[in-house]
């Protein structure tokens, strides 16, 4: 997957499109658990610095949100594109 990332523009940003991808094709749907900061990094080959902030990002604009000390996860409804 780290090849599809086009490493002279943000990554973060790329990172979040992934995410929005995974979840408007239903791989994560609504109420699902999304991959950790860490193994969000190992699939993509990329900073966990970086998954954070995308993660972060997603939470921020109603895709995610958050449980502490259980996981990130598909808001019940995701913002409409």
């Amino acid at each position: 997957m780290s090849a599809d990332l086009d490493r002279t523009r943000a990554v973060w940003k790329q990172v979040a499109q992934v995410v929005i991808g995974r979840i408007k094709d239903g791989s994560y749907p609504p109420g699902s658990r999304v991959p950790s900061t860490l193994e969000l990094a190992s699939e993509l080959g990329i900073a966990s610095s970086t998954s954070q902030k995308a993660l972060a990002y997603l939470r921020r604009e109603g895709w995610l949100r958050g449980e502490t000390g259980i996981g990130t996860f598909v808001t019940d409804e995701p913002p409409k594109p």
